[in-house]
Formats: C-alpha cells, sequence, structure tokens
C-alpha cells in the first residue's frame, strides 16, 4: 500500500503547516493562561498563608495575655465583705435587737478575714466554723450555740446561721 503523495499538492502543505503552526500558538496561549491562572493561585495560597500566620500570632499573645490577667484577677479574689444570717430567729421568738448583737458579734469574730484572698479563707473554713460553732450566747437566762448553716466564699463571705439551744445541765 501506498501513502499518497500530499506533500506535492501546495494546498494540503498549507492545511498541514496552518494545523502545525495553530498547535504551536495553542500550546503557547495555553501554557501563557495556564502560568498566569497558577500565579493567581500561588499569591493568594501565600497570602493566606501570611495571614494565618499573623492571627496565630495574635491568638498566642491573646493566650499569653489571658493566662497573665487570669493569674492578676487570682490575687485580686479578696473577701471584700462578711454577711452573717442568722435563719431560725422567729422560731425562738427573738427581737431584731438581739438577732442584730447575735450577726454583728460573728462579723467581729470573722471580720479578721476581710482583704483575705479566697483560697485562703477556703482553706481555713474548718478553723472558722469551729470558732463559730463553739461560743456560747445567753438569751433571755438560756444558753444557745450557732450552727453553721451554709457558708459560701467568694467576694463576699455569706454565712448563714441557726440557733440551737443548750441541753439543762
Amino acid at each position: 500500500m501506498r501513502i499518497p503523495p500530499h506533500y506535492n499538492y501546495p494546498t494540503w502543505q498549507r492545511f498541514f503547516a496552518g494545523v502545525a503552526i495553530g498547535a504551536l500558538i495553542s500550546w503557547f496561549v495555553f501554557l501563557h493562561l495556564f502560568g498566569v491562572l497558577q500565579e493567581k493561585q500561588v499569591r493568594k495560597i501565600i497570602e493566606l498563608q501570611d495571614k494565618i500566620a499573623d492571627l496565630e500570632d495574635e491568638i498566642r499573645i491573646w493566650q499569653e495575655d489571658y493566662v497573665k490577667q487570669n493569674k492578676i484577677n487570682k490575687k485580686k479574689l479578696m473577701v471584700q465583705e462578711i454577711s452573717v444570717h442568722l435563719v431560725n430567729a422567729e422560731q425562738y421568738k427573738l427581737d431584731s435587737y438581739t438577732t442584730f448583737r447575735i450577726e454583728e458579734s460573728v462579723k467581729e469574730d470573722v471580720s479578721h478575714l476581710k482583704a483575705k484572698d479566697i483560697e485562703t479563707v477556703y482553706n481555713s473554713r474548718e478553723l472558722l466554723k469551729r470558732a463559730i460553732e463553739n461560743k456560747t450566747y445567753t438569751i433571755n437566762e438560756q444558753p444557745y450555740k450557732l450552727e453553721i448553716y451554709q457558708m459560701f466564699v467568694f467576694t463576699t463571705l455569706s454565712i448563714e446561721l441557726k440557733l440551737k439551744p443548750l441541753p439543762s445541765s
């Protein structure tokens, strides 16, 4: 079998030359467009990587500041106020003055805890409980003891007390 001699015909020669030149031009156009798009993508990736690095640095700085601020705030948390309340004063028909006197007496006993940090007060709560509960009060010639009903330790030391009559000897 014989291949037809197209090289002799100038129209076929022009056609094949046009195909070859068109293929080369289209290949260069493709490379140029692909290069431009890849360059845009690389620029965008680099920009995002820079942004991520900046944000990670910012997060690290915020976390360091957060830890420092927490340490400072932990040191600042101190008992600023003491609140004492007698829960069952009505049960024993105590007048408001007697109730006030008992509450003020307990406040005086624990007043040294003002301006102490909360952790110290929390750690000494058993000692505080014994100091309050071991004291006796005489009301209308009847001895009474106090019992801590609830105690909350925060910037306000809140103590709720119950009055218990002592057994007669």
